[in-house]
């Protein structure tokens, strides 16, 4: 297949609107129209609840890990630089399709899910590590926005400084550090409203809390 085509499909994939589809089909609302108007995990966590929200949330990572193992469709070698780059760009164009999918009018979301799926699928030890970065800070702070972030920066310097795999590519290097700086620009609303003291936080305590009153 070529890879133009291997494009187009991995943008398609990604295009698929999981929470619009679910908010529509399950709750019969447009997920858009509340919470933070966002097509996303953390949206749809927040309006639709933990089922709902673990559901899209794994579908939208799937978006993108299935996106980059579509260059084993291709005729490069694995592992080679080309067929390394072939995955980025694969993975890039299902986060793209997520963030602008042309099944829902290409009003999507932040694509921090796909962003994972195809981490996960390119490098799952770097992956697994940002996990666990991104739950420190969210039993830290319990800012979903906040854990983003910090996982995003730490994204590149993991995979640069620790996890030396790919590193001497130069566009693995660009796509590490770009990631960091897109996460950062698309969440810069949360940046304004965590100066401010205006962004929610995840309740993760509130039943263990609501025992305890209880008791």
């Amino acid at each position: 297949m070529t890879i133009a085509l291997l494009l187009i499909l991995a943008y398609l994939i990604g295009s698929i609107p999981t929470a619009v589809w679910v908010s529509n089909w399950v709750f019969g609302i447009d997920i858009r129209e509340h919470g933070s108007g966002n097509a996303g995990a953390t949206n749809a966590f927040r309006v639709l609840g933990k089922k709902a929200g673990c559901g899209v949330m794994l579908v939208d990572m799937l978006k993108g890990f299935l996106a980059v193992k579509l260059a084993l469709l291709s005729v490069l070698v694995p592992l080679s630089e080309p067929f390394v780059n072939l995955q980025i760009f694969l993975g890039l164009a299902a986060v793209v399709g997520h963030i602008f999918p042309i099944w829902a009018d290409f009003r999507g979301g932040k694509g921090i899910a796909t962003l994972f799926g195809m981490i996960l699928s390119i490098h799952p030890i770097v992956a697994l590590s940002l996990v666990v970065v991104f739950m420190l800070m969210l039993v830290l702070t319990r800012y979903v926005s906040l854990s983003s972030i910090v996982a995003s920066i730490a994204f590149p310097l993991l995979l640069l400084s620790i996890f030396n795999a790919h590193a001497q590519e130069l566009s693995y290097r660009l796509f590490a550090i770009a990631t960091a700086f897109l996460v950062v620009l698309t969440h810069h609303k949360n940046i304004s409203r965590l100066i401010s003291g205006n962004e929610n936080k995840v309740p993760l305590f509130r039943r263990r809390r609501m025992r305890d009153d209880r008791e």
